[in-house]
C-alpha cells in the first residue's frame, strides 16, 4: 500500500463548488480504500473528508485540521439478479459518471439524479434528492469506516438513518464513507416519473415512465437552465446548488399560516413549502446581490460567489434572505450545505 499524498495546494476554495474557504492545517489525497484508513486512523482530532465539495461551505479561515481529498474510483457489479443488480460504487467516484454509466447499462433508479455535483460518496450523507428520486429509493447499504470502533461497517439503510436531506453521516466525522451499493432494476424505461416539472417537461403524465437516456437529457436541460450543472465559465453555478432546505410544516401549523402557496402533502400529515417560493415573496429576486456573492440570476434557491466573494459575504447574504422569509412568514429557513468553521 502506497500513503496517501501530500496535495500541492492546501487552500480549500480549489477543492469547492463555490471556490471559497481559507486554508487546511494538513491535507492530503486517497486514491485508495487503504489510504483513507491509515489517514483516518492517524489523524489526532477532528477530519474534514472532501470529494467534490459541491456541498460544503468553508470557512475563511479554513479548517485548522486533518483535510482528506478523496480520489478514489471503481463501479462494479456485486450481485446480479436478472431484473435487478447492486453496484457497488466507490466513495470518490464522480456522482454524474455513476449516473452515465447505469443508463449507458440500461439500469433504472438514479437517471433523474443526473448533473448533481459531487462524489458519489457523498450521497448518502445528504441523502441526495432531486426530480422525484433520492439515492434512499436505491441505497441497499452504505460500507463506512467507524472511527470510534476502528471497524468497517457495512450499513444497511436502517442503520444511515435516512432522512429529507439528512442522515446519521451529517454533521457527524465518526464515520468514513468508503462504497456504497445501490440496487437499479435492469430495464430500458425510467422509474416511475414522481416531479410535475420534469413530467411536463417530457411531455407525459406523473407516473408514466420513458426511456432512460430522455430522462436523464431532460434533466440535465432543467438543471442547466437554472445554474445547476458545473459550468467554470457561468458563476450562476459557483454555488451548492440549493443553499436552503424546503420546510416542512406539522399540519396545524400550515392551517395556521392560511397561506396560499405551492406545497406537497407528506404522509403524515406535514406540508413541505418550496423555500424558493418564499424568498421570492419575501423580497429576493435572482440576481440580489451582496458583497461579491449573490442569489443566482437563474434559480433563487441558489447562493453564488461571483468570483470575488468570501465565506463571511455569502453568510451574510444567507441571514438577509433567512431574516426576510422569517419577518415575512415566520417561516425559518435552514441550510442544506454542511458548515465548516462557520455558522449561520
Amino acid at each position: 500500500m502506497s500513503d496517501a499524498t501530500a496535495a500541492p495546494q492546501t487552500d480549500l476554495s480549489a477543492y469547492t463548488t463555490l471556490r471559497l474557504g481559507g486554508p487546511a492545517g494538513t491535507l492530503t489525497v486517497a486514491t485508495e480504500t487503504d489510504q483513507i484508513l491509515a489517514t483516518a486512523r492517524k489523524a489526532p482530532g477532528k477530519v474534514l473528508i472532501l470529494a467534490g465539495g459541491s456541498n460544503v461551505v468553508i470557512g475563511d479561515d479554513g479548517f485548522d485540521g486533518t483535510v482528506l481529498l478523496l480520489r478514489t474510483r471503481g463501479i462494479r457489479v456485486v450481485e446480479d439478479h436478472g431484473d435487478s443488480v447492486v453496484l457497488r460504487v466507490a466513495a470518490g467516484e464522480p456522482w454524474d459518471d455513476f449516473v452515465a454509466y447505469a443508463v449507458e447499462q440500461g439500469f433504472s433508479g438514479v437517471e433523474c439524479l443526473s448533473g448533481i455535483p459531487g462524489s458519489a460518496g457523498a450521497t448518502p450523507i445528504q441523502n441526495v434528492g432531486a426530480y422525484g428520486q433520492e439515492v434512499a429509493h436505491t441505497i441497499v447499504a452504505v460500507h463506512a469506516y467507524d472511527r470510534r470502533s476502528d471497524t468497517i461497517r457495512v450499513m444497511p439503510p436502517a442503520e444511515c438513518g435516512f432522512a429529507y436531506r439528512a442522515s446519521v453521516f451529517k454533521h457527524n466525522d465518526r464515520f468514513v464513507v468508503l462504497e456504497v451499493d445501490f440496487r437499479l432494476a435492469r430495464s430500458p424505461g425510467s422509474a416511475p416519473i414522481r416531479y410535475a416539472e420534469l413530467a411536463r417537461n417530457l411531455g407525459v403524465e406523473a407516473g408514466d415512465r420513458v426511456g432512460l437516456q430522455q430522462a436523464r437529457d431532460t434533466v440535465l436541460k432543467l438543471r442547466e437552465q437554472k445554474g445547476m450543472v458545473l459550468d467554470p465559465a457561468d458563476r450562476d453555478t459557483w454555488s451548492v446548488g440549493s443553499f436552503f432546505t424546503n420546510p416542512v410544516l406539522g399540519a396545524a401549523e400550515w392551517a395556521a399560516l392560511g397561506l396560499e402557496a405551492p406545497h406537497w402533502p407528506g404522509a403524515d400529515g406535514s406540508v413541505k413549502i418550496p423555500a424558493a417560493w418564499l424568498i421570492e415573496r419575501a423580497g429576493f429576486a435572482k440576481g440580489f446581490a451582496g458583497d461579491g456573492v449573490a442569489i443566482s440570476s437563474k434559480h433563487t434557491l441558489a447562493l453564488t460567489n461571483r468570483g470575488e466573494g468570501t465565506t463571511e459575504a455569502l453568510l451574510d447574504l444567507a441571514r438577509t434572505v433567512r431574516d426576510g422569509v422569517r419577518g415575512k412568514f415566520g417561516i425559518e429557513l435552514h441550510p442544506e450545505p454542511v458548515l465548516i468553521n462557520c455558522a449561520l
